[in-house]
């Protein structure tokens, strides 16, 4: 059993709004980008929409990345950083910080969260994949996106 810890502030006379301030500067919810079965529209997407989610912004990654159809059933997005990468389809959702908690512990392996440089220069969490995943995957960069493979038979 751990002992109980308690942690006390002490300070100047009237400093006792100071953790308060300390606090407001956390933020309280995470952006997340997604390129595959998270985006809207996409199966998972219930997955970020049940834990608070909300769209920000339809973008694309920086044209460094390079994405895979994993070798799974159904098949998986898999996407990993490539100097010879290219830019990618992604959404940009914001998480409650619980939410996001709750979210990345869900995810099965491979999946990750990563740091993800977008089309502008910003970096956000999100969806990246282990590359020894990649074994036997189809890389499918060259479509654009998740949602363009998806569509390449119709």
């Amino acid at each position: 059993m751990y002992p109980r810890s308690v942690n006390t502030l002490v300070g100047p006379g009237h400093s006792d709004s100071l953790p308060a301030a300390i606090a407001r500067t956390v933020p309280d919810v995470v952006r997340v980008a997604v390129v595959g079965a998270h985006l809207s529209g996409q199966p998972l997407n219930v997955e970020l929409v049940s834990r608070g989610g909300v769209l920000v912004s339809e973008t694309a990654t920086a044209g460094a990345y390079r994405l895979f159809a994993l070798d799974t059933v159904p098949a998986k997005p898999g996407l990993v950083r490539d100097v010879g990468g290219k830019e990618v389809e992604a959404e940009v959702w914001e998480l409650p910080v619980a939410g996001f908690g709750d979210f990345v512990a869900s995810l099965p392996a491979p999946m990750a969260i990563g740091s993800v440089e977008l089309a502008d220069g910003t970096w956000v969490s999100g969806f990246t994949c282990e590359r020894h995943a990649l074994e036997g995957a189809e890389d499918i960069t060259a479509f654009g996106g998740w949602r363009a493979f998806l569509g390449r038979a119709e």
